[in-house]
């Protein structure tokens, strides 16, 4: 059973500690977060201590008394510097769903994967990165398409969503591709849309539910606990699984 610390209590975080807690495979250790209280209860809290930690030695020293294998983040991207030496001094499993890192952020973040094993992915669900993957393998079959995104969210949403950012760097397209529009309770909307000669293809996905991303983070902590230190995407994940697959299939 792997132990693992969930940074981050909002809206994500809770749906995210839900599912660890159901899933036989791992142990939520403890949850921390930026403030001493949640004002925003989606779910009941988790019966685990809970911890505000600000500075490094804050978590130096909470990692010597409450150890455990991986971190899960679901808060904000400061929080990376914060505990990223303890990452690196202990070889622990990070799996970060932080969708605004900055270029500094990222080289920060392949640094500790020398000597820990880091997954980083601005939308952790597996649908979505199945979109990637399969909206990559479509431009380079059709390069000549035309191609737009459309991402849209809950409406208190500032930015441009991080993950039409990925799908958009993924295919090569310019960012200026992307529509973005802030609708009401939306969880999250991605379209990936291919206009051809006589025909359009629509890829689509769309997180009904928070624990999406629980189910996601369960998935990159299995797989990354066969992987070597290094830095890792989700879809480096998903591309292991299709090898293998395809590997299989031709040794049937």
């Amino acid at each position: 059973m792997i132990k693992v610390g969930l940074v981050g209590f909002g809206k994500a975080g809770q749906a995210v500690a839900q599912v660890l807690q159901s899933d036989p495979r791992y142990e939520l250790c403890w949850i921390a977060r930026r403030t001493a209280a949640t004002s925003a209860k989606t779910a009941p809290e988790p019966d685990v201590p809970m911890a505000t930690l600000a500075t490094p030695d804050d978590w130096a020293q909470w990692l010597d008394a409450h150890p455990v294998d991986a971190l899960v983040d679901f808060s904000i991207p400061e929080s990376l510097h914060l505990y990223g030496e303890q990452v690196r001094a202990r070889s622990l499993m990070l799996v970060s769903a932080i969708s605004a890192y900055s270029e500094a952020d990222l080289t920060y973040a392949h640094s500790l994967a020398k000597d820990a094993r880091v997954l980083c992915s601005p939308n952790i669900t597996v649908g979505i990165n199945f979109l990637i993957m399969a909206a990559r393998l479509l431009r380079k079959i059709a390069p000549f398409a035309d191609v737009e995104i459309v991402e849209q969210h809950f409406k208190e949403k500032p930015e441009v969503s991080g993950t039409a950012r990925k799908i958009a760097q993924s295919i090569d397209v310019d960012e200026d591709r992307i529509t973005s529009l802030r609708l009401g309770g939306i969880v999250g909307h991605h379209e990936v849309i291919f206009g051809f000669p006589y025909q359009t293809v629509r890829l689509i996905h769309n997180s009904i539910e928070r624990r999406a991303f629980g189910t996601g983070a369960a998935f990159a902590l299995a797989e990354l606990a066969h992987c070597g230190n290094g830095f890792y995407t989700f879809d480096d994940m998903m591309m292991r699984m299709v090898q293998k697959e395809l590997l299989s299939a031709a040794d049937a």
